[in-house]
C-alpha cells in the first residue's frame, strides 16, 4: 500500500500486449581481471632497482538495479548480449590498473535471476534502487612486487587477471501487486479494473480478452492506495498447461492477497470458486496461504431474494456483492481489501 503519489506510475502501469515481456535469456559476458605487471624500478642511478610492478583491474560487473518506474522486460528483447569492460593491466611504481566498467541493467521490481542450464534461482530484485551482482568481473591480477622475498629479491613474473563469467541467464518478472485478481475469462475482471482505477484494459464479451496482466492503483480514503493485478483467465487444467497454461499464474506468487471474483450468472459459483483454489494449489500449495477476498460480479441481474439464495451456499470467507456497471458494492468492496491488507 502507498500513498496516492504516484502520476507517473499510473501513466505508465497499463501493460499492452505488445510491450509486455515478462521472461527474457540473455548471454552476459564480464569484463576479465587486468594482468599483474612484471616491471622493475628502472631510474637513472639504480639501474637494476627491485620489483615495482602494479596490480591488474577488476574486470566490470554486470549488475542488476531494481527501478519501480518499469513494468516489464521489454528492453532486454532487443538487447540479449551485455558485455562489460575488461580491467587494465598494472604499470610500474606499484600502479593499480583501472577497474572496468560496471554495467548496470535496470529491471522492474519482481525481477528473478536464474541460471538458464539449471533454472536455479540466483536472486530477486524486490526493491527500489537495489543492486545485485548478476556476473561478477575477474580479479585482477598481482604484480610481481607481491612476490619479492629472501630468497627471491627479483621476480620476474606477476599473475594474469582471472577471466570474467560467459554465461547465460534468465530473467522473469513476476508483477509486485497488493491485490490479484484470479477468476475465469470473462468473469469482470478487467471491468472492475478499469472502474476501480485509471488502468484501461482490453474488454469485450468473449474468453480470453486479457493476454497478459494489467495493474492499476486503485485509490482508497485519506490519499492512501493500493495495486490491484488483473491476471489472465484460469481455466480448470491451467495448471497443466491448458488454456493460457501456467505463464501468469507465477505472478499470483508476488501478491499480499487475492480477490477471486465469480459472475453471478455461473452455475454454480462456489464450484467454480472451488476450481480456481484446485488450479492454484495444483500450480503452488503455498498459494492457499494467502488472504482471500470473495466478490460475486454482475449482481446488477440479481434481486434481493436471489442474492440470499446464493448467500447461504458461499464459502466462508470474506464476500461481497457487486456491480462495475452500476457501481453496486465497490466502495464495500474496497474497504473490505484495505481491512485485510492492513488489518486481518
Amino acid at each position: 500500500m502507498r500513498e496516492k503519489k504516484q502520476s507517473y506510475a499510473e501513466k505508465k502501469i497499463l501493460m499492452s500486449g505488445s510491450n509486455f515481456v515478462d521472461y527474457v535469456k540473455i548471454y552476459c559476458r564480464s569484463g576479465n581481471g587486468g594482468a599483474g605487471s612484471a616491471h622493475f624500478r628502472r631510474e637513472k642511478f639504480e639501474p637494476k632497482g627491485g620489483p615495482d610492478g602494479g596490480d591488474g583491474g577488476r574486470g566490470g560487473h554486470i549488475i542488476l538495479r531494481g527501478n519501480d518506474q518499469m513494468w516489464t522486460l521489454l528492453h532486454l528483447k532487443y538487447q540479449r548480449h551485455i558485455f562489460a569492460e575488461n580491467g587494465v593491466g598494472g604499470s610500474r611504481q606499484q600502479s593499480t590498473g583501472a577497474e572496468g566498467k560496471d554495467v548496470i541493467v535496470q529491471v522492474p521490481l519482481g525481477t528473478i535471476a536464474k541460471k538458464s542450464e539449471t533454472g536455479e534461482s540466483i536472486f530477486e530484485i524486490t526493491k527500489n534502487g537495489e543492486e545485485k551482482i548478476l556476473a561478477k568481473g575477474g580479479r585482477g591480477g598481482q604484480g610481481n612486487v607481491h612476490f619479492k622475498s629472501p630468497t627471491n629479491q627479483t621476480p620476474r613474473y606477476a599473475q594474469p587477471g582471472e577471466p570474467g563469467i560467459e554465461e547465460e541467464f534468465i530473467l522473469e518478472l513476476k508483477i509486485l501487486a497488493d491485490v490479484g485478481l484470479v477468476g475465469f475469462p470473462n468473469a469482470g475482471k478487467s471491468t472492475l479494473l478499469s472502474v476501480v482505477s485509471a488502468a484501461k484494459p482490453k474488454i469485450a464479451d468473449y474468453a480470453f480478452t486479457t493476454l497478459v496482466p494489467n495493474l492499476g492503483i486503485v485509490s482508497y480514503r485519506d490519499e492512501k492506495s493500493f495495486v490491484m493485478a488483473d491476471i489472465p483467465g484460469i481455466i480448470e487444467g491451467a495448471h497443466e498447461g491448458k488454456g493460457l497454461g501456467i505463464r501468469f499464474l507465477r505472478h499470483i506468487e508476488r501478491n499480499s492477497m487475492l480477490l477471486f471474483l465469480v459472475p453471478a450468472d455461473s452455475k454454480n459459483i462456489k464450484g467454480e470458486y472451488e476450481i480456481l483454489i484446485n488450479e492454484l494449489k495444483m500450480y503452488n500449495p503455498e498459494l492457499l496461504d494467502k488472504k482471500r477476498v470473495l466478490a460475486i460480479s454482475k449482481t446488477d441481474m440479481l434481486d434481493e431474494e436471489l442474492i440470499k439464495e446464493i448467500k447461504n451456499d458461499l464459502p466462508d470467507i470474506p464476500r461481497v456483492f457487486i456491480s462495475s456497471l452500476t457501481g453496486q458494492g465497490i466502495v464495500t468492496l474496497k474497504d473490505m481489501i484495505w481491512k485485510v491488507l492492513n488489518y486481518d
